[in-house]
């Protein structure tokens, strides 16, 4: 895989709506660093990819499904009462995406 380059984050970013500094983009370069180096340790375990992955780290990990059982909830206006600005059966909130 090729290494992330400033460009590569700048792009990212910039798809995200987030503005990064030179120093944040250092930052997020150093990570991907890092996370790298951490994977290519990972593939030098000899026959790594001969291990069944797991599902869950404990070996005796079971579960079972609850029944899913209609319960009575509290009153919409009750829900809403603490809510700032609301319109109707909504919380208004401020806008955050142009």
């Amino acid at each position: 895989m090729n290494k992330f380059t400033k460009e590569m984050v700048d792009d990212y970013a910039e798809k995200l709506l987030i503005g990064l500094t030179d120093e944040e983009n250092k930052m997020v370069l150093d990570e991907f660093e890092e996370i790298d180096r951490n994977i290519d340790l990972i593939n030098e375990i000899p026959n790594i990819s001969e291990v069944t992955p797991m599902t869950h780290t404990l070996d005796d990990f079971t579960f079972e499904l609850r029944p899913d059982e209609a319960k009575e909830s509290i009153p919409i206006e009750e829900a809403l009462k603490n809510a700032g600005a609301t319109d109707g059966r909504e919380i208004e909130v401020p806008k955050v995406v142009n």
